[in-house]
C-alpha cells in the first residue's frame, strides 16, 4: 500500500499467463480519495449547515449591481428588489454547488443531493433536483434580465 497525502493507493500484483505459457505481472491500482467518513451523514450536515449559512452573503454580493444600476434608471423597489435577487440566486447556486463538488467530488455529490431530499422539513427545505441545472439557472439569469425593461417601462408611465 502506497499513502500519498489523502489519496491510498492499492497496489494488487496479479499473475496471468499468456499463451506462449510465459508469465507476467500485472499491477492494477485502486484508488480511493474518500474515506468513509466524508460520505457520511454527519459530513453531510456539515456541508448543508455551511451552505445555509452562505446563501444570504452570497445573495447580497451578487444583487447589489443590479439593484445599483435599476435604482439609477429609477426603476421601482418592488422590481428592483425582485429583480435583484432572481440575478443573484443563479450565481448564488452556481457557488454552493461548486462547494459542494470540492467537498465530496463530482462523483460523490449525488450522494448528498439524495440525502437532501430525504429531509424536506429541515435541511433540504429548499432544495430541488431542479435548482442546480444549468437551464433552471440560466433561465431565472434571463428572467431577471427581461424584468429589467419591464420594469423600466411599468415605471416611467
Amino acid at each position: 500500500m502506497v499513502s500519498s497525502g489523502k489519496a491510498v493507493v492499492k497496489q494488487k500484483r496479479i499473475t496471468q499467463t499468456l499463451t506462449a505459457g510465459r508469465p507476467i505481472t500485472l499491477i492494477r491500482f485502486k484508488t480511493s480519495r474518500l474515506t468513509p467518513s466524508e460520505l457520511s451523514e454527519k459530513n453531510y450536515r456539515r456541508i448543508a449547515l455551511l451552505n445555509w449559512s452562505l446563501v444570504l452573503p452570497l445573495l447580497l454580493i451578487f444583487s447589489w449591481p443590479y439593484h445599483l444600476i435599476c435604482e439609477l434608471a429609477g426603476i421601482d423597489k418592488a422590481y428592483r428588489y425582485a429583480g435583484s435577487v432572481l440575478f443573484a440566486l443563479p450565481f448564488a447556486i452556481t457557488i454552493l454547488h461548486g462547494h459542494v463538488t470540492m467537498a465530496l467530488g463530482s462523483l460523490h455529490r449525488h450522494h448528498f443531493y439524495n440525502w437532501l431530499e430525504k429531509y424536506p422539513t429541515s435541511y433540504g427545505l429548499f432544495f430541488h433536483r431542479v435548482f442546480i441545472s444549468t437551464r433552471f439557472r440560466l433561465a431565472v439569469f434571463l428572467t431577471s434580465l427581461a424584468l429589467t425593461p419591464v420594469g423600466l417601462f411599468l415605471s416611467s408611465g
